[in-house]
């Protein structure tokens, strides 16, 4: 009767994972959609940081400095200031995190300019909003759902696990691998209502702030001019950035990140 505990468990880690995400479903859909759609038209950055979270905030800060020529970022990946004064608090958070000589890495300046002041401003009044996902550790819908994946799969390990074991000739496999179906069932139940329901899933944006990010797509869509341009790097990231020397110079930023990785910096 060994397996019993396995299957104990399996429904433990099932349950909370589902209990959690349930909870973090019913905190997103506390906020009405259509009273912040009425009261609150989301900024480029504030779209950004949605989208993309902090560092997608710097992001979209350096491309709209590089294409107003008040930023110069090289495809050796270095960032060198042209005008050194910000018109808001994102840019000097950008400006100050490149430093007083005026060149710098763009990998550390993305990272300090995404823990500044100013992005953690911003972050404090979308969750003020309704339109971000509180910082509070639980992480939203879209970190419940990773929740409910992994304990599928911790049901699915369990269940090998009790299988394995020596079983009396009176306890069928087949019926135990029943039992642990039912969790495992209840997994995947939670997961098919949370994509029919809520899908997609986001990290930084609750539901209302997706509608009103949608709601910025569509009206951008229609025109081609500057601002146009900076929604799509907003929503898409670095991916939407169209010239090859701005585009080199975020790749290289890559490849300097996964450098720092592999050496464990």
């Amino acid at each position: 009767m060994f397996w019993v505990l396995f299957l104990l468990s399996a429904w433990a880690v099932a349950g909370l994972a589902c209990l959690r995400l349930c909870l973090a479903a019913v905190r997103a859909a506390a906020v009405s959609p259509r009273a912040l759609a009425r009261e609150h038209a989301l900024t480029l950055y504030e779209a950004a940081f949605l989208s993309g979270g902090p560092r997608r905030v710097a992001d979209l800060t350096l491309v709209s400095m590089a294409r107003q020529r008040r930023l110069l970022l090289a495809h050796t990946g270095w960032a060198t200031v042209v005008d050194p004064c910000g018109r808001d608090d994102m840019e000097r958070s950008v400006i100050g995190a490149i430093g007083p000589d005026g060149q710098s890495r763009i990998a550390p300046v993305r990272a300090a300019a995404a823990t500044a002041d100013a992005v953690r401003g911003l972050a404090d009044r979308l969750v003020g909003a309704g339109l971000a996902v509180p910082d509070d550790g639980a992480g939203g819908v879209a970190a419940g759902v990773r929740r409910v994946r992994v304990a599928a799969a911790a049901v699915c390990a369990l269940a090998a696990a009790a299988l394995a074991l020596p079983l009396p000739a009176h306890e069928p496999r087949t019926l135990i691998a029943l039992w642990f179906a039912l969790p495992l069932a209840l997994t995947l139940g939670c997961l098919a209502i949370t994509r029919m329901e809520i899908h997609p899933y986001s990290r930084w944006a609750s539901p209302a702030g997706q509608r009103l990010i949608g709601t910025l797509v569509q009206h951008a869509d229609g025109t081609a001019d500057e601002r146009t341009y900076l929604t799509s790097v907003a929503v898409r990231g670095v991916h939407a950035v169209g010239e090859p020397d701005l585009r080199a110079a975020f790749a290289h930023r890559e490849a300097y990140l996964d450098g720092h990785r592999e050496r464990g910096i």
